[in-house]
């Protein structure tokens, strides 16, 4: 298979091998250069994603990035601008995801989970704002979970960040949607096929041949009919959860 000419560079920030990774994979078969993102520690996994994505035509680049990080992810946007391309998409796909009953969170876990998931979200969309803006066009998508919208017992971390990173993406849609810019937030609202789920479900492959689970590869395929969308009749939210969840 091989990629379309590029359509404009598609940023992924948080690609593994769940729906990062499926993302990035989306949009490369779609015609976008595709820059992917994790932190510099888990560099050689980013680069074996970005492999299987170029073994299928797609054309990608790892980049070891912490995203929490306001300098090195300023760095990373004015990089992809100058030497790949203009930025078309931008997707925001840190989870965070960790549990901790109420009184055993630290405040370092607290912070360094808001940092991860609300925070860094902020950074990713302020910096493509800066981009997109002046030429009046892109999607800028923020990957948000149940916690988005609800808290539970054992998340009050998670709930916050992924909460305030909803709001971000509220603000941001009210901002910069009059500028041109699809700005949508996608809450997955259950488990995810990917490494998690696989160490803690036990009957998962049942439950992933009765399409009782998220797969990746259909979440992915959500994310591009978004982007595609015109703009008379943009989703600005967009809820994703298998036909059996209860919510």
């Amino acid at each position: 298979m091989t990629a379309p000419t590029s359509k404009g560079v598609c940023l992924v920030i948080g690609a593994g091998d769940g729906v990062g990774g499926a993302l990035a994979r989306a949009f490369a078969l779609d015609g976008h250069e595709t820059v992917i993102t994790r932190r510099a520690r888990h560099l050689d996994q980013l680069e074996a994603t970005a492999e299987d994505i170029r073994a299928v035509g797609g054309i990608v680049h790892a980049k070891g990035v912490d995203a929490r990080s306001e300098e090195e992810t300023v760095a990373l946007f004015a990089e992809i601008e100058r030497d790949i391309g203009p930025l078309e998409v931008v997707i925001f796909n840190i989870g965070a995801n960790v549990r901790f009953p109420l009184q055993e969170t630290t405040s370092r876990v607290f912070t360094k989970v808001w940092e991860m998931a609300c925070y860094a979200g902020f950074l990713a969309g302020r910096e493509a704002a800066k981009a997109m803006v002046p030429r009046g066009r892109g999607s800028l998508f923020f990957t948000g979970a149940t916690a988005s919208v609800r808290g539970r017992e054992g998340f009050a971390a998670f709930a916050a960040a992924k909460a305030g990173l909803r709001a971000i993406a509220q603000s941001a849609a009210r901002e910069l949607g009059p500028k041109g810019i699809h700005v949508a937030h996608v809450i997955c609202d259950g488990s995810i096929d990917g490494v998690f789920s696989r160490e803690n479900i036990p009957d998962l492959d049942q439950r992933l041949a009765e399409d009782r689970v998220l797969k990746p590869d259909d979440i992915a395929e959500s994310y591009l009919a978004l982007h595609h969308q015109k703009r008379s009749a943009w989703t600005h939210e967009l809820d994703l959860r298998p036909w059996s969840e209860s919510f």
